[in-house]
Parts: C-alpha cells; sequence; structure tokens
C-alpha cells in the first residue's frame, strides 16, 4: 500500500522520492519499505529553478516498520539509527504499523516527540486507532500516509483512443456533410488540427465520467469507481478468490462467493496481479476466521 502511493506521487506534498528500497537494513534493524527524497521539484525549467533559489535542500528518508507492539524502547532505537545513519539536518518520517492496540506508555512515546527534524505517524490494525507525534512533520505524514487504505489508478489508454476516437469520428463526419452541402473550406489543415484538439480534450473528459476505473481496497472490504459508477462491496461476503484472463488479455481478479462470482479489474488500475492476490487472499481468510 506504502510503495503503491510513492511510486504514484501521493506524497508528493511531504518530498519529491525518487528511490525506494525493500527490507532496508540499518544496524539489525530492518524496514521493509524505505524511500529516499527531497524537496527540490522536478518540473518544468521555471520551477527547478525557483526551487533551487529558494526551496531548502535538505533529505527527506521515509520509513515504514511494521511490529506486532511498539515499546518505547523500541521507538527510541528506530529514531536513534535512522538519525546516527544520515544526516543532522536529513528529515526523517517513520510511519509504524502494529497488530496490537497501543499501550499507554507507547502512546505517550509517540505523542511527546517533539524533534523537529523527526516525524512519526503509527496506527494499530486491531483498534484502528492512529498516533502522530506533535511536530510537523508528524501533522503532515500523518495526513498524506494512508495507512488505512489503498487506492490504485491508472490511465487507461485503450478506453480513452475509444472515447477520442469517437469524437474525432463525429467531428469529422461533420465536416464532411458541411463539404457535401457547398462550403468545402470547412476541412483544410487548420480545421482539422482545431478538430484533433477539440477531440483530446472531449475524449478526455467522456474517458473520465464513463471509463477511468479506480480500486479503492481496505482491511474491510473494495470500492471501484468506473465512471460515474460506484460499486462497493465486503471481503466476508466472499470465499475465495482466483485470476483470471479474459480473451482480450485482461487480468482480473475473480472473487467467489456461493451464489455468484465479482471482477475486480487489475488491469485498468495498474495493480501487480501477484501481490493483490496474495493480499485479497489473506484478507478472505482472515474474514472467514473471524465469521467462524
Amino acid at each position: 500500500m506504502v510503495e503503491e502511493q510513492i511510486v504514484k506521487g501521493n506524497l508528493r506534498w511531504l518530498a519529491n522520492f525518487s528511490e525506494i528500497s525493500r527490507d532496508y537494513q540499518i544496524g539489525d534493524v530492518s524496514f521493509p519499505i524505505y524511500a529516499l527524497g527531497g524537496l527540490q521539484e522536478r518540473g518544468f525549467f521555471l520551477s527547478k529553478i525557483y526551487s533551487a533559489m529558494v526551496t531548502p535542500k535538505y533529505k527527506v528518508h521515509l520509513f515504514l516498520y511494521t511490529t506486532q507492539g511498539m515499546t518505547p524502547k523500541l521507538l527510541r532505537k528506530l529514531i536513534v539509527s535512522c538519525k546516527s545513519k544520515f544526516g543532522g539536518d536529513d528529515w526523517i518520517l517513520l510511519g509504524l504499523v502494529q497488530s496490537q492496540p497501543f499501550e499507554k506508555t507507547a502512546k505517550d512515546a509517540i505523542l511527546e516527540i517533539t524533534d523537529r527534524t523527526v516525524g512519526v505517524a503509527a496506527f494499530s490494525l486491531v483498534s484502528k486507532e492512529t498516533l502522530t507525534s506533535n511536530n510537523v512533520l508528524g501533522k503532515g505524514l500523518s495526513k498524506q500516509l494512508k495507512l488505512t487504505e489503498a487506492k490504485f489508478e491508472a490511465f487507461d489508454v485503450p478506453n480513452f483512443l475509444k472515447s477520442f476516437t469517437i469524437v474525432l469520428g463525429l467531428g469529422v463526419l461533420i465536416l464532411v456533410m458541411i463539404a457535401l452541402s457547398g462550403f468545402r473550406a470547412a476541412i483544410q489543415p487548420l480545421t482539422l488540427l482545431l478538430l484533433i484538439g477539440f477531440s483530446l480534450i472531449a475524449g478526455q473528459r467522456i474517458y473520465k465520467s464513463r471509463y477511468h476505473t479506480s480500486l479503492t481496497m481496505t482491511s474491510k472490504g473494495f470500492r471501484i469507481k468506473e465512471g460515474g459508477k460506484v460499486t462497493e462491496d465486503k471481503w466476508s461476503h466472499y470465499g475465495d478468490v482466483t485470476l483470471y484472463i479474459t480473451p482480450n488479455r485482461e487480468t482480473l481478479l475473480r472473487l467467489h462467493s456461493k451464489e455468484d462470482t465479482f471482477d475486480v479489474p487489475l488491469s485498468r488500475v495498474g495493480v501487480s496481479r501477484k501481490e493483490a492476490f496474495d493480499a485479497v487472499q489473506l484478507l478472505i481468510k482472515k474474514k472467514q476466521e473471524v465469521t467462524q
């Protein structure tokens, strides 16, 4: 979930992350996800110049750490390990996920962090409670890092081309009809160029309103938005999951219930089929164990 957020640029308000590592080791501590970034803009030429002149050149280090239960001693060890590895002015952003509810000592340790270069956001999978260090970095990390849900979406080129072609085809047909009615100047390079530009804009709007697909997953269920159509359901309604490949080579995640099946589009939202399959299979299994 966190890796997808970084890759898709969802955390760009924290920093521009350029490198991501898995199982990053600092001493005897292993972080499942580590991302390196900075505050410098990577946009257009003028933005880069402005950023180089105004924006501080701090490095930003984002870590994700998972544990059964956080303790003040472990939290202190994580922070000291990160700060000793990097420069004193570097920013350390630490996302913590634990499977158990927070103990009072751990809560107090997180809330009392005042180091201006360290931000901590912690989440309990059982109690659904979120804790944030009482400083600017901690509040910013908690606001941007979504530990309760994962949202996936991608630009679907085939469906955009379909929308663009529909608009362009209708436009060409209208121009031909105008030309046949006697106004032959309707078809010329300038009008065709304007038509292509209009088709790109209109095609984008049609694509967004009818075809663009997003998938949001939480521990309880999922939400699929396809254009203006929204479908929501819970993992507890299903007993098994398989991968299904359509004749058009589109990958679907097929959820099986006692009554029927439901297909979740993976290719159109840019999700890794292996990781999605493993995650959903685990979620369904956990829901079955709870109901039993």
